[in-house]
This record gives C-alpha cells, structure tokens and sequence, in this order.
C-alpha cells in the first residue's frame, strides 16, 4: 500500500508548486479529476499530447498517476437526466447519454494511452428514491436491466483495453452499499473491468461497515479513498444523517471529515485491505468543511502513514 491524493484539493493551486508540496509529504500518487468541468478535462487532456505532458510533469517530482476521475460523466449514463446534471451537459435524455457513455469510452481509451489502470467514478441511477419501496417494492429490480444494457458497452470496452473501472458507492447511485454492490457483480461480474473505489466515508452514510465491504468484495477493489465521516451527535437530533442543502452546513448531521477526524475504524479498515491483498493506493480525498486545502492533507498524510502496512506477512517467526 501507498499513500495517495485526489488532486482535486490542489486545483487553485500553481501546479509544480502544488506536486512539490504533495510529494514532500510523502504522498506517492495521484488521481486526477478529468470529468466535465474538472482542471484537467478529458477532452483537453486528449489534444496535442497534453496528457502525455502532464503525466511527465507528474513523473518528475516522483508522483504517480494511479486513476482518472470521471464521477460527473458517469452519472449520465443512467441518470437522472433532468435539470439537475444540466451542469455536466444539458440536453434531451437520450443526448445526456449518449454523451456520457462517449466520455467513458474516450475516457477508457485515455487511460489505456497513458497506462493509467483505473478509472473511477459513478454510473448513475434513475431514481435513488427507490431505496425504499414505496410505492413499488419492485422499482429497484426494474432498473437492473437499464444498468445492464447501459454499462455493458462500456466495460466490454474496458475489458479490451485492460483497464478497470473502480465504481464508487454512493447516495444518488445504483449502487451504494454491500447488498448491491454484490448484487452488480452478479449482473456485471463476466467483465474484469467491474469493481469498486472503495470510499467508507460514503458507506458510513449509508450505514454500512466498511470492514465488511473490503472483506466481502476485494477481489473487485481497484481503488481506496481514504475519506473519513462523522455522524455529529449533537447534529443528528435535528437533521439526521441525510440532511439536505451544502455540504459545509455547520449544523449537518453528518459531514465528511480528513481520515482520522471521523468515525471510520482505519486500522481495521487497512488490515481487512492488507488481509485481502489489496495492492493499490489510499488516495486522501480531502472534502472536510472544517479545515483548509493543505492543513487537512498535511494532517491526513500524519495519521495515515504510520497506519500503512507496507510488508506482507512472512511467515511465524515465533
């Protein structure tokens, strides 16, 4: 295991200035934000070798890039096609997802380019509502077979271009806790490419234990965020977790925090993880509404190194 940044954190920042300060505190990979409306946007990245060049730039203050974010495209291809994702493409519905099964195929063959194994991101969904079922227990099963036929383009495309896609759970996706993230491998587990960007902060939301999670699906693992969450008691009388408005609400019931400030049980998360063999980066995604850019990765970066287990059980030497 590595220490690894989602970069987003640092997009007002000068960008050598940024890699020097991220490589000096020991992180040792990226991933790169490349939706619509990100800093390094997949079409600008796909132009005049500007993919090429920003990967050297990377390489020379001795970062990695570990995966490519396509959260806001992904979304797309089941939705909701409504108003509320005019803002990463506005257009009919059959417009919106044609545009975002384009941008993950264009994404695919990116990443294959620069040898970037992992794309992460979500899918969508027609309707989260359908969680609780009302007023048709059977809402949730009909939208299995729009999932199929949508994706399945997509990772058999993947698959031939060997790289993976790291779905993150998630409110507002169809897949977003342990149930149906077993029950998306059984629909989509004949391609390799289908797996999971384990975030526990996002899991915590929806009640589930991210131990479990790592245990129950690690051979579909292809990411970690290392983001924690609180449920903030003297909030949760008032608003619950699923309060709505801003994320940085003072008074929220839960917020997303740097690891180590919340609720999630790191050591034994990274133990699961090391158990499991996973061999992939935690990438801190910082969204914590209480403190800076850079305090709250330096202060990530401080509780999770020691945390890291970096060499595999040899063998009882008692």
């Amino acid at each position: 295991m590595e220490l690894g940044l989602y970069f987003a954190v640092c997009n007002k920042m000068d960008l050598d200035t940024a890699l020097e300060k991220v490589a000096n505190l020991g992180y040792k990979s990226l991933e790169l934000s490349v939706h619509t409306g990100s800093r390094f946007d997949l079409s600008w990245l796909a132009k005049d070798g500007n993919g090429r060049n920003l990967c050297a730039r990377i390489n020379a203050a001795g970062l990695s890039v570990s995966a490519m974010n396509m959260s806001a495209d992904g979304q797309l291809v089941l939705g909701p096609h409504h108003s509320d994702t005019d803002m990463v493409f506005k257009g009919t519905p059959e417009e919106k997802i044609r545009y975002g099964t384009e941008r993950m195929l264009l994404a695919a063959e990116l990443a294959n380019e620069l040898e970037i194994p992992v794309i992460t991101g979500f899918t969508g969904c027609e309707d989260y509502a359908r969680w609780f079922p009302w007023p048709d227990p059977e809402a949730w099963t009909r939208m299995e077979s729009v999932f199929v036929a949508r994706w399945s383009p997509i990772l058999k495309r993947f698959d031939s271009l060997g790289v993976r896609f790291g779905m993150e759970c998630h409110p507002k996706q169809i897949v977003y806790n342990t149930e149906t993230a077993v029950r998306s491998v059984a629909l989509l587990g004949e391609y390799r490419s289908w797996g999971f960007n384990l975030d526990p902060a996002n899991l915590l939301l929806a009640g589930v234990d991210p131990v479990l999670f790592a245990a129950e699906l690690a051979s579909r693992i292809f990411n970690v965020h290392a983001k924690d969450g609180e449920c903030v008691a003297h909030n949760i009388a008032r608003s619950g977790l699923l309060a709505n408005g801003a994320w940085e609400r003072a008074d929220r019931g839960f917020r997303f925090r740097i690891a180590g400030w919340g609720d999630v049980p790191w050591r034994r998360l990274i133990t699961e993880l090391a158990v499991q063999r996973y061999q992939g980066p935690l990438t801190v995604e910082h969204e914590d509404p209480t403190m800076g850019a850079m305090e709250g990765v330096e202060k990530a970066a401080r509780f999770l190194e020691p945390l890291l287990i970096r060499e595999p059980f040899p063998g009882r030497w008692w």
